[in-house]
């Protein structure tokens, strides 16, 4: 099953984040995103024509977090927008991570 057919479930805190090794080869079928500060967060910046579009964009990605119940943190402006996705409750990434990725990949 690939990551976009899969749902984020909630997860508890306390279990350890994916290892950098096992973080790469998530990553791997992300290929879009980048892993940054030590593989415990992944990136991606997103560039549109004007600002209704990122706008637009950003509100969809709220949309998708709020189904997924899984939230990244957004930046924009005007012709673009930045997220950065990782799971707070343990400091470090989780295939949440991923899906939630793999689907924004799809907006």
């Amino acid at each position: 099953m690939s990551l976009s057919e899969k749902v984020c479930v909630p997860c508890q805190g306390g279990m350890p984040p994916l290892s950098p090794e096992d973080a790469e080869t998530y990553c791997a079928q992300t290929p879009e995103w980048s892993l940054m500060q030590d593989a415990t967060r992944i990136s991606r910046s997103f560039k549109f024509a004007d600002f209704v579009e990122a706008q637009s964009f950003v509100n969809k990605v709220g949309d998708l977090a709020e189904v997924e119940g899984h939230h990244p943190d957004i930046s924009f402006g005007w012709g673009y927008a930045d997220i950065v996705i990782y799971t707070h409750k343990i400091k470090g990434l989780h295939e949440n991570d991923f899906i939630l990725a793999a689907k924004i990949d799809q907006i």
